[in-house]
């Protein structure tokens, strides 16, 4: 008996759709695992064979997903942008002005990641001394020019309202480790942030 090919490729489909899914979840796993030994250890803590073992991965399957530690955070990193642009999906910023929409992305920001004050720290720090390019930047300057900008995406922003966003997003960066290392309180991170916005993001 002859099986129809539509039937085999609709099967082939279906045991891709699973495995797909079993790796994004095996994902998943590695990079939950990774952020919950930094949230107690820091950066040093995410040692790829604790991380593997957590997981309940092999340690050649870990690295397939993330040959490197910097990759890993990069990953964790990206995993709390993703939250952040959750919960301005389900809340989009209700300010009428872009600099205030924009502190209100970037407090938000730091609400989140000071409920585990060592992750956000290591991660942080991780990819300010990082030797290779992260898409951290990018990916907050594009945050910041969405809500600033009603939608403005990063491809659609002139040169300059890239440049401006990504100043507010470094000056968030250093202000979020000055209140880190307990020199700046949660108002005047508040307060400096807009103070930032309100002179980089008068144009946008």
């Amino acid at each position: 008996m002859r099986i129809p090919s539509a039937t085999i490729a609709a099967s082939s489909d279906g045991e891709g759709s699973v495995r797909t899914r079993s790796q994004t979840q095996r994902r998943k796993r590695i990079v939950q695992a990774a952020a919950a030994l930094a949230s107690r250890g820091g950066v040093e803590a995410m040692q790829m064979r604790t991380v593997a073992e957590r997981a309940g991965v092999a340690l050649g399957t870990l690295y397939r997903y993330f040959p490197s530690k910097m990759d890993l955070v990069v990953a964790v990193v990206g995993e709390e942008i993703d939250l952040l642009e959750s919960s301005i999906e389900r809340r989009p910023p209700g300010a009428a002005t872009p600099a205030s929409r924009a502190v209100d992305v970037l407090m938000r920001a730091t609400r989140g990641l000071m409920r585990e004050p060592e992750l956000a720290d290591a991660l942080i720090r991780s990819l300010i001394l990082a030797e290779v390019q992260t898409p951290f930047g990018d990916r907050m300057t594009g945050l910041l020019l969405r809500v600033a900008g009603d939608g403005l995406s990063f491809e659609q922003a002139s040169e300059e309202q890239r440049d401006l966003a990504g100043s507010l997003a470094s000056v968030w960066v250093q202000e979020l480790l000055e209140m880190l290392r307990g020199r700046r309180t949660y108002d005047q991170i508040q307060r400096r942030i807009e103070t930032a916005a309100s002179r980089l993001l008068a144009d946008v």
